[in-house]
């Protein structure tokens, strides 16, 4: 009988008391000095079990999923501690902002104000959400905390505000350099670039990867780890190459980053884009696999929506312009439904943004819908008329070019800041010429030479707008409004160009008028002595060449023929190795570049006169033969059409046979008789 086995020990027999709960904070404390959070989280939950109420166990445990980017745990974890005493909202704002949630985050720091570290997470959101003054304001008010490295981000608010020519003013107050570290180096490039110093950026730009190396190298950082940290820089230098001309050393650049793979997930979007943007339309596909790169996994073929790294570490501005890109790509790539479907859902993404209504605007036009994308320009314009001037400039483009030059012209119009300058008003009016509108256009440059006399600018450009606001009139039969016009300007500015018009203009409505004016005119040298009414009668003047003329010529063309003598060396003649000239032999026969039947020497070949005595097809042959031989007996005139039967019957088949065959099968057949 075997032996029965030996009960397992249960869970309550093998379990051990929890170790002390000083312990157990000395076990936690060490886990986190050593950066071990993964089992810094197992400790506190060890000591959660003992003590479930414990604040700093909470606090650590919260901590400790944010530095392993546990975020959704971490705020699982204050969700369920909401009923205790803690005040978990910071840390709650911090999670809100790493999943971009930035206006629930806003909400939860507003218990923690006036505290410097939620100013400083308040200002970050600031900043992602675009808000770049009351970023910058938070920033100054944090000056006085003596916040470790501040002018950092307080030099990124600057630039991204548009405030770049404030960045070395700033750094001066703060006596602070620009190179006491990579990241502020980096910065103050960035304002560089926008004041359009490129140079001076990509000097500023290689001090500081040279100070990046050192400071990192110095941290003990692997080659990749330096590379991947120092990819921001990388490719702002492409770009400053970018903006320098240099074409070529910057898609190099941005290929190799991106070859590479060496870079931070935003250093590598933005790598991309503007490699995207330097090849335009060549190479599409190659183009669109390359943003395909910076997609959502599993997202499908058609959608296209950036990974939710990319959501929250780039700009609105960045991610726009970068689903900008990719509709444009679509829409020369010819794949209008992808376009649709992602123009569709721009507005919702970048509501306050013009972008998405141009390109839905692109893509009616792309679909041949010319007025449909006027219409919707046009209502947009009116629901937002401070942002309006950008969409009517696109509405007047697409009017234009559709042949609808009434409506090009009215949105022109509407632009208040640029409707009375030169340019604009010279496009108004021939748009409304265009239109037939001659009364509608005469009354733009009304308005315009109103606008221009009322204006108190250093740069004035009534005497332009006059000047052609007369030509047009008198372009157009009205003379005495021309003159009108060219009078005030002579009388104003004193305009030589405006007396010549107005005298021409007057001579047609009023002679006396123009005769006055025309004394003004200053009289052109050397025509006092011309008799003009005798000048008049004669039938005009006949060019001839006088004699000295001839002379100044003829000793023209012998100094040009000296001078060509002059230039003319003559050369030592070069000849072929192994060539004496003094025994240069037999001439070379002169027609050997000639073709052989063109040489005098050329005799044809002689012609087959067998061969020419052949006529006609095979039947033919046997037929005049048998003619000329005669037929002595019935029987031979039915072998001689039976012959020719056969005869025609081989010439049907065999049409390109030559023609000695049938002479010897007709003798063939005559043997046979």
């Amino acid at each position: 009988m075997a032996p029965k086995p030996k009960p397992k020990p249960t869970a309550s027999s093998s379990s051990q008391p929890p170790p002390p709960i000083e312990d157990l904070f000395t076990s936690l404390n060490l886990h986190i000095q050593r950066s071990q959070f993964d089992q810094a989280v197992k400790v506190a939950d060890q000591i959660l079990l003992v003590a479930p109420s414990d604040e700093d166990a909470i606090r650590c445990k919260v901590v400790a999923l944010i530095k392993e980017d546990r975020i959704d745990d971490a705020l699982s974890t204050i969700q369920a501690s909401q009923r205790l005493p803690i005040d978990l909202s910071f840390f709650k704002a911090y999670c809100l902002y790493r999943q971009n949630k930035l206006d629930e985050s806003l909400e939860s720091l507003k218990s923690q104000e006036g505290s410097s570290t939620a100013m400083l997470l308040e200002s970050q959101i600031l900043y992602r959400l675009g808000k770049m003054d009351a970023c910058i304001d938070i920033y100054q008010k944090l000056q006085k905390s003596k916040i470790e490295s501040l002018e950092i981000n307080l030099v990124a608010g600057l630039v991204s505000a548009g405030r770049a020519s404030d960045v070395q003013g700033t750094l001066d107050a703060l006596r602070v350099k620009a190179t006491s570290s990579f990241e502020l180096a980096y910065n103050t490039a960035c304002s560089l670039i926008e004041r359009s110093k490129y140079k001076d950026a990509e000097q500023l730009l290689l001090s500081a990867r040279r100070v990046g190396q050192e400071t990192l190298m110095e941290d003990n950082l692997a080659d990749d780890e330096i590379e991947i940290e120092l990819a921001p820089l990388a490719v702002q230098l492409a770009y400053v190459q970018q903006l320098l001309g240099n074409t070529p050393e910057a898609m190099e650049a941005y290929t190799g980053i991106i070859n590479r793979n060496l870079a931070d997930e935003s250093s590598l979007a933005v790598a991309v884009n503007n490699l995207v943007a330097l090849k335009g339309p060549k190479d599409i596909s190659d183009s669109l696999r390359k943003l395909d790169r910076l997609m959502e996994k599993g997202n499908g073929a058609k959608s296209f929506q950036l990974s939710n790294g990319l959501e929250s570490k780039l700009s609105p501005k960045q991610r726009e312009t970068i689903y900008t890109n990719r509709v444009l790509l679509l829409l020369h790539a010819n794949r209008m439904d992808q376009a649709r479907e992602l123009v569709a859902a721009l507005p919702d993404m970048f509501a306050d943004s013009l972008m998405p209504v141009l390109l839905q605007a692109a893509v009616l036009v792309r679909e041949n819908k010319s007025g449909k994308a006027e219409e919707i320009l046009g209502q947009f314009a009116e629901k937002f008329p401070d942002k309006a001037k950008v969409v009517l400039l696109a509405r007047a483009q697409i009017a234009a070019v559709a042949g609808h030059p009434q409506i090009a012209a009215e949105s022109l119009s509407k632009i208040a800041d640029i409707q009375h300058l030169p340019a604009t008003v010279a496009t108004i009016v021939s748009l409304k010429e265009r239109a037939g509108d001659i009364d509608g256009a005469e009354a733009v440059f009304d308005s315009a030479i109103q606008w221009w006399s009322n204006a108190m600018t250093e740069d004035n450009k009534l005497t332009v707008i006059m000047q052609e606001a007369a030509s047009f009139k008198l372009k157009h039969g009205r003379e005495k409004e021309a003159a009108r016009l060219y009078e005030e300007l002579v009388k104003s500015h004193g305009s030589v160009q405006a007396l010549i018009g107005l005298v021409t203009t007057a001579a047609r409505v009023d002679v006396d008028k123009a005769e006055a004016y025309e004394k003004q005119l200053k009289p052109l040298p050397g025509l006092k002595g011309v008799d003009v009414e005798s000048l008049e009668r004669t039938s005009g003047a006949k060019h001839i060449q006088t004699d000295s003329r001839v002379g100044i010529t003829e000793a023209y063309e012998e100094s040009k023929n000296k001078e060509k003598a002059k230039k003319k060396r003559k050369r030592k003649p070069r000849y072929p190795k192994g060539f004496d000239p003094a025994n240069p032999g037999p001439p070379p026969d002169p027609e050997r570049w000639l073709p052989k039947r063109e040489r005098s020497s050329y005799r044809p070949k002689r012609k087959d006169k067998r061969a020419a005595q052949v006529r006609g097809s095979q039947g033919a042959v046997v037929r005049e033969k048998h003619e000329a031989a005669g037929s002595d007996t019935s029987a031979n005139t039915s072998n001689s059409k039976s012959d020719q039967a056969t005869t025609s019957k081989g010439s049907s088949q065999n049409a390109v046979a030559s023609q000695s065959k049938p002479s010897s099968k007709s003798s063939k057949k005559k043997s046979r008789k």
